[in-house]
């Protein structure tokens, strides 16, 4: 019956962290987004399994968070090397990827430079590269991390990346995590967010070749919806989809999200 496992991978001085789970033979991989700065993958692999438990009835699944401690100047691309290496650890030769927002941005490195590695692509709410609006709230939220605003910061989070409906009913619980749930060390916060910040995968997206969905949500208040147009429009043949009425978290709040990746992935 226990078909998940958590677990770490050796990466130079450091370790990375990560889940499996799911009843099938492909891989599939999860890159996340930001929030892996706050919370690793480390301890997850049961409420994952639960929560994407359609997603593991048909796919081996394994979510990749970042090293454990992230050096200076760290790259998105860097990171998408780190992926290929727990890749090689873990005997996948080639798999399903989906990045979702930063995760996003570390798949399209990481799609580009190893294509032989990615059988099919899913980017999530994700920018090739950072509009201003999007650097100004990400510099916003380290400043409220700097200033020990955690309350502040975890309900403005959640503010912007959800739906006014989805966040009420929740708000009590980024208060909550705002008050107990401060991470020891803030440091991985800040390196992943720079590595955001200074994201460019322009010149590189064209290279794309593998099949390809760009997701995103018309009421994305961090990462407008006008990237995931350019993203698509960017990527010969890709796909996109919209979800009117989400924004950031559509991939949460949407009930047809693993049923959307079932039907691409097939």
């Amino acid at each position: 019956m226990k078909n998940w496992k958590n677990g770490s991978i050796p990466i130079d001085d450091t370790e990375m962290d990560y889940i499996v789970f799911g009843r099938g033979r492909k891989p599939f991989i999860m890159l996340p987004g930001l929030g892996d700065g706050l919370k690793s993958a480390k301890g997850m692999a049961l409420p994952f399994s639960v929560l994407y438990r359609k997603l593991g009835a048909h796919y081996r699944v394994y979510a990749f968070s970042r090293r454990n401690r992230i050096p200076d100047g760290f790259s998105t691309r860097d990171m998408a090397e780190d992926v290929v290496r727990a890749m090689d650890a873990l005997g996948i030769r080639r798999a399903y990827i989906l990045g979702v927002s930063m995760g996003g941005m570390i798949a399209q490195h990481l799609t580009a430079s190893h294509p032989a590695r990615v059988e099919k692509l899913v980017l999530c709410v994700t920018t090739a590269r950072p509009g201003e609006k999007t650097k100004h709230i990400l510099q916003h939220w380290m400043q409220l991390a700097k200033t020990k605003q955690y309350r502040v910061f975890m309900t403005d989070m959640g503010k912007r990346i959800y739906s006014d409906a989805y966040f009420k009913k929740r708000r009590w619980l980024y208060q909550l995590m705002g008050n107990v749930a401060v991470p020891k060390s803030w440091d991985n916060y800040y390196a992943q967010t720079m590595a955001c910040m200074t994201h460019d995968a322009g010149e590189v997206i064209g290279q794309i070749r593998c099949p390809v969905l760009v997701i995103g949500g018309e009421q994305d208040y961090v990462i407008p919806s006008g990237d995931s147009r350019r993203l698509a429009e960017a990527i010969e043949g890709s796909r996109l989809y919209l979800y009117p009425q989400y924004g950031h978290g559509a991939f949460e709040e949407s009930k047809d999200f693993q049923d959307r990746l079932i039907a691409f992935l097939g």
